[in-house]
């Protein structure tokens, strides 16, 4: 099985006619994501790919029974985007686009929540479950289908472990990039306990970095609540001091978000971290055969 999308997700995409929309569109329907529809105020009636494009989000709803989008407008117009897609009514946003105001994204946060719409992102890469449904810029090839879930604040590590897993030969049930920022829409614990209500997922590889402290919450929950084997590994442990680093939500504040902070959260939590990438197919290898 998969968590949040499948071969029967309806995906428009907002900003189809830009340069990164429309060539992510046609990598999403080449893989099989059935993506039904585009959204570009005043480019209504015309199509691209063979996909329809319509003025508004709500048209493109009404016509196309959507219950997904993908954003890939610039940060000005992203706010009003994600407003749009939630009083359209969809279930699920994926937001690609970084830079995005924290204010703004505070706003839009509760925003969607309040109208029962889940978002992934922003500044993120989106999700995908191997086989099914890919939703945003994960590389397809690199991924097969599976029983590890994957949950990861970094893009790049994302496809460097799951390259890992798949020449291991453990396959993904669904990868799912939560993004960099301060202020992202479904954190790990909300992807932890789909995991581990998942039939379909034996396994979870959380990938976290310095900044912040949803690790920590992550592991507590992990220690009380999941019973599903989950490794981790945590970048930044080479950050200089006081340096600021890669994602806006990388900050580290009176000695919390730190990398050891973070590694000895999961360690208490009995959760192996990684020194490396490659090594997280060993370790969640050994954790499986112990179930």
């Amino acid at each position: 099985m998969s968590i949040l999308v499948g071969r029967t997700t309806r995906v428009i995409v907002q900003g189809i006619t830009g340069h990164d929309g429309a060539f992510h569109a046609e990598q999403m329907l080449k893989y099989g994501t059935g993506v039904v529809g585009g959204v570009t105020p005043g480019k209504g009636g015309t199509t691209i790919h063979g996909i329809p494009v319509f003025d508004t989000v709500k048209a493109a709803t009404d016509a196309t029974g959507a219950d997904c989008s993908v954003i890939f407008v610039p940060a000005r117009f992203a706010s009003s985007a994600l407003r749009e897609a939630a009083e359209a009514g969809l279930r699920l946003v994926v937001c690609i686009t970084e830079g995005i105001p924290v204010l703004e994204m505070v706003y839009n946060y509760h925003y969607l929540r309040e109208r029962g719409v889940r978002l992934i992102g922003p500044n993120c890469p989106g999700l995908i479950s191997p086989g099914k449904c890919k939703i945003g810029i994960m590389p397809a090839q690199i991924h097969t289908p599976g029983s590890i879930g994957v949950i990861s604040r970094s893009g790049t590590l994302t496809y460097e472990i799951v390259y890992s897993l798949t020449l291991a030969g453990l396959g993904q049930s669904t990868c799912v990039g939560v993004g960099g920022d301060p202020i992202t829409g479904t954190g790990f614990l909300d992807l932890l306990v789909m995991f581990e209500e998942d039939c379909g997922t034996d396994g979870v590889v959380l990938i976290g970095e310095i900044g912040g402290e949803e690790e920590e919450t992550a592991a507590e929950y992990i220690r009380t609540k999941i019973k599903k084997p989950v490794v981790a590994f945590i970048s930044g442990r080479t950050a200089p001091p006081g340096k600021r680093m890669g994602h806006a939500g990388a900050i580290i504040s009176g000695g919390k978000g730190t990398a050891e902070a973070k590694i000895r959260a999961f360690e208490r939590a009995g959760v192996p971290v990684a020194a490396r990438p490659d090594e997280i197919p060993v370790l969640m290898g050994e954790r499986l055969k112990r179930r």
